[in-house]
């Protein structure tokens, strides 16, 4: 991406209230069958429609096609039984019924393919598709099989890869993983868990993201992020390994968040997606308050490697609430780029 400061969201957008449920996350399907596929394909042109308008630069699909960012995933894998579950504690955080990994798991056709490839004849713009990461997907399920955090991460790793690739071929320009559980097991993350990232991205050509966050708006994150003190320092735990790694590029949370930005520095010379919106609000920033941010992140990353994005995904908002966000991210990068003019 040539242009300064380009712009991107960390993931998913509010779905049109004619396909499911808004401001919900796992929120059932409206329609069914073909009128379902032609919904989604419909939803997804909206997203694009809604990025472009408000001068995103890097667009998404907004998770138009997927109830969650991880299970979705997961229901197209062979070896999980949905029928079969168990309860268990999510990234340490609250309980929630999973499915139950019964055998091998393996991928036995494309995911996100067909999806990506609709969004691709839509727009001559760069696109960024998200894919649930190793470690966050073990995160959300019982394993009665591998009994294994390791062993089930690496086989998720070399399915991801399989998808990735395929994403790649269909014209994704940036391939994101997303791991907030990066940001809770740091023994892991630092064993295994980089290195089973690294597995998912081998023989790309095109760019790759990781995006570590403190979760979407709900409930049980807020009330954990109370508990963090006055200084967020997770991500202190995972940088040097991953400012080391293959991958291009890191997103984190920054506006409004008790991360200290001179953490920044951890990961200097990577190319870092700041997170200038908090998705846990539905107060819009003011240009001038995302700009601030992107002022402040500018210290520890140097411009031409600085994506101004949002916090996390904004699937719990409403089109409303998003659609001012995704225009005050805009108007507040355009108020850097003027200022970067003029040095």
């Amino acid at each position: 991406m040539k242009k300064l400061l380009p712009t991107s969201t960390a993931g998913s957008l509010p779905k049109p209230s004619w396909l499911a449920q808004p401001e919900t996350l796992w929120s059932p399907w409206k329609l069914q069958n073909g009128e379902l596929i032609e919904g989604k394909q419909d939803a997804l042109s909206l997203a694009l429609y809604d990025q472009l308008r408000a001068g995103i630069d890097i667009v998404s699909d907004g998770e138009q096609t997927r109830q969650h960012f991880v299970t979705t995933f997961i229901e197209h894998l062979s070896g999980v039984d949905f029928e079969k579950r168990e309860t268990v504690r999510i990234r340490n955080r609250y309980d929630a019924s999973v499915p139950t990994v019964v055998s091998a798991v393996e991928r036995q056709k494309p995911v996100f393919v067909e999806d990506a490839k609709f969004l691709r004849q839509l727009t001559k713009q760069p696109i960024k598709w998200a894919l649930p990461g190793p470690m966050t997907m073990i995160d959300t399920l019982y394993d009665n099989h591998y009994k294994s955090r390791e062993k089930l991460a690496w086989e998720f790793a070399k399915i991801l890869n399989q998808e990735a690739k395929e994403l790649e071929a269909a014209g994704v320009d940036i391939i994101q993983f997303d791991e907030p559980a990066f940001n809770v097991f740091f023994d892991e993350v630092n064993d295994w868990g980089i290195a089973a990232l690294e597995r998912a991205i081998e023989g790309l050509k095109c760019e790759t993201a990781v995006h570590i966050c403190y979760g979407y708006g709900i409930k049980a994150n807020t009330d954990w992020k109370k508990t963090l003190g006055s200084e967020w320092r997770q991500y202190e735990e995972t940088f040097p390994k991953l400012q080391a790694s293959n991958i291009d590029i890191i997103s984190l949370e920054c506006h409004n968040s008790h991360v200290p930005l001179e953490l920044l520095e951890l990961i200097r010379g990577k190319k870092v997606m700041v997170g200038a919106i908090d998705v846990a609000t539905n107060t819009i920033e003011t240009p001038e308050e995302v700009a601030s941010t992107l002022r402040n992140a500018l210290q520890f990353v140097d411009a031409d490697k600085l994506y101004p994005s949002t916090n996390c995904g904004m699937a719990p908002l409403s089109r409303r609430v998003a659609n001012g966000k995704l225009n005050a991210l805009s108007a507040g990068a355009d108020i850097i780029r003027r200022e970067l003019a003029t040095k």
